[in-house]
């Protein structure tokens, strides 16, 4: 394949123009190559747990005693 098919094929695909795909710089892999990253990166993926986050905000106006269960008898 092709860079100009590689173009072509993802410009169908996506349905953007040739000329924004190719600003956007797609480009072929090498197979062989599987340690190939062109802009190599050694920092920790970014994740953001939204649902700890939001706990982590939470927080009380009023200290509330801890919750105990009372038995009935």
């Amino acid at each position: 394949m092709t860079q100009q098919e590689l173009e072509r094929l993802v410009a169908n695909a996506t349905g953007e123009s040739l000329d924004d795909i190719r600003r956007m710089g797609f480009s072929l892999a090498d197979p062989c190559d599987v340690h190939f990253d062109p802009e190599p990166d050694d920092m920790l993926p970014t994740m953001v747990d939204w649902d700890q986050a939001d706990l982590d905000r939470n927080v009380a106006l009023v200290e509330q005693p801890p919750y105990r269960c009372r038995s009935f008898a």
